[in-house]
C-alpha cells in the first residue's frame, strides 16, 4: 500500500515536527498537576496514542517532550530514531520488522531526550515509500510539553552530534 492510503484511511493531518499523525486514544481519566513532577504545567491524561507516518523524503525534526514515549512499528520502511540524552549520549534505534537486521518492533524514548526520526531507505524496498508507526505517551501527550529543537542551540550544547542535528533540524 502507498502512504496516501494510510493518511486518508486514518484521517491523518500534518504534524508540526514533520509527517502525518492521527490521535487514536486519549484517556478520559486525568492525573492532577499536584500528582505530577514539576516539569508538567497542568493536569495530563493518563496516556495517549497516535498513528504516525513519515514518507521517505520526510523526517521528524528533533524535539523533546516531558513524558516517556513508546514507539511501535506497523508497516513500510524501517524507521531510524535518533536520540540525544540530556547529558549528550547518543542512541540510534532502528524500528522495523527485521530483528535479523537489528530492528525492533517497540522502543522507548525517555522523557527529556531530544529525538527525531527518518525512514531507512537503504533497506530492501518494495512499493513502500514510508514508515507507518505508532506512539504511546504516558503521562499523556500535551502540546504544552512539546519543544521543537533550535539547530544553533542544540549544536552549541552537543557539537559532537552535528551530523544528526544538521540532518534532523531545519
Amino acid at each position: 500500500m502507498k502512504s496516501a492510503y494510510y493518511v486518508e484511511r486514518f484521517n491523518m493531518t500534518a504534524h508540526p515536527e514533520g509527517g502525518y499523525f492521527a490521535e487514536t486514544y486519549r484517556s478520559a481519566e486525568v492525573i492532577p498537576q499536584s500528582a505530577l513532577p514539576d516539569r508538567f504545567q497542568g493536569a495530563r491524561s493518563f496516556g495517549t496514542a497516535i498513528y504516525f507516518l513519515l514518507e521517505n523524503h520526510q523526517f521528524s525534526a528533533l524535539h523533546r517532550i516531558q513524558s516517556d514515549e513508546i514507539w511501535h512499528f506497523y508497516a513500510g520502511l524501517p524507521l531510524e530514531i535518533s536520540v540525544i540524552s540530556p547529558v549528550g549520549d547518543f542512541t540510534l534505534i532502528r524500528l522495523g520488522n527485521r530483528p535479523d537486521r537489528g530492528e525492533v518492533f517497540q522502543a522507548v524514548v525517555l522523557a527529556g531526550c531530544w529525538f527525531g526520526s527518518k525512514p531507512v531507505s537503504d533497506s530492501v524496498v518494495t512499493d513502500d515509500n514510508f514508515s507507518f508507526v505508532g506512539c504511546t505517551v504516558a503521562p499523556g501527550f500535551d502540546f504544552a510539553d512539546f519543544e521543537l529543537a533550535d539547530r544553533a542551540t542544540l549544536l552549541a550544547e552537543f557539537p559532537q552530534h552535528q551530523a544528526v542535528i544538521d540532518r534532523l533540524t531545519t
